[in-house]
């Protein structure tokens, strides 16, 4: 019996420091079935341990423990679980070592499951889904300013000039929990995922985004295009993303690829790890 045509992912990774940061704290994965984008926190200490460690546990709990066929639901219950050994680890790690007291990191990751995704955010990082000529963002920033907008005290054109816009209110934190958000989508081939950090986004609308993913490049040569576009805009972030394409599989199981890794977790060494 011929094995069903499973959609799966075509996918690339990359981050930059930007323009004005001289330390890259973004870290990032991309696998057959688990895409991440992590940012540690400005104004904290190692906001790139952070990141690392998130990145790290992602590919060392998530990644392995996912089965051929695996539910929506259950995907869901890995990542929650997931998240919440991030932050036990993020926790144990500032308990051995006090100059990581207080550190943390943004996190928006996707697991795919043959027929959509999962997503789990905690943070500023977003999810995007561009069906088309259509963009959706897939998730809410975790930030006062967002927060002041769902509640009408300030519009979305005073959000993005607030001088408080990337203050958050829920992140990944050494003794916090860390509670995502958790929502399950369903895909098309021909779909085409961004996960990425406030580094794209504090500088690129959401109208440049769809322009740059609808330009029909493969993923790799529209990240460099994300990346140029903000750093040409000043880069005042450092500047990471996972962008994902939808294929229509030819036959068997869809999850097969090479990890990719990008930013600090390259970069740096987990103390006691």
């Amino acid at each position: 019996m011929t094995p069903p045509r499973v959609p799966r992912l075509d996918y690339a990774a990359a981050s930059d420091p930007g323009r004005r940061r001289s330390r890259n704290e973004d870290s990032a994965l991309a696998t057959p079935r688990l895409l991440a984008v992590a940012d540690g926190i400005g104004g904290q200490p190692h906001g790139e341990i952070a990141s690392a460690v998130a990145i790290t546990e992602l590919a060392g709990r998530a990644v392995p423990s996912i089965p051929d066929g695996i539910t929506a639901d259950a995907g869901a219950r890995l990542l929650t679980e997931t998240v919440s050994g991030i932050a036990g680890t993020l926790t144990d790690l500032a308990r051995e070592h006090e100059d990581l007291t207080g550190m943390g990191c943004t996190m928006t990751t996707l697991l795919w499951h043959g027929s959509g995704f999962v997503l789990a955010h905690i943070g500023d990082s977003r999810a995007y889904l561009l069906r088309g000529a259509e963009l959706r963002r897939l998730t809410r920033d975790h930030t006062l300013v967002e927060q002041l907008v769902a509640d009408g005290q300030v519009t979305a054109e005073e959000a993005a000039h607030h001088p408080r816009r990337s203050m958050l209110m829920r992140a990944l934190l050494a003794g916090d929990g860390g509670e995502p958000d958790v929502s399950v989508h369903d895909c098309v081939p021909g779909d085409r995922i961004l996960l990425c950090s406030d580094g794209v986004t504090c500088v690129l609308t959401d109208d440049t985004i769809q322009d740059t993913l609808a330009e029909g490049a493969e993923p790799e040569p529209t990240l460099r295009r994300l990346i140029e576009r903000a750093n040409e805009l000043g880069g005042p972030d450092n500047i990471t993303a996972v962008v994902a394409d939808v294929r229509e599989a030819t036959a068997g199981p869809s999850a097969s690829g090479p990890t990719l890794l990008a930013g600090a977790v390259t970069e740096v060494t987990i103390p006691g790890r």
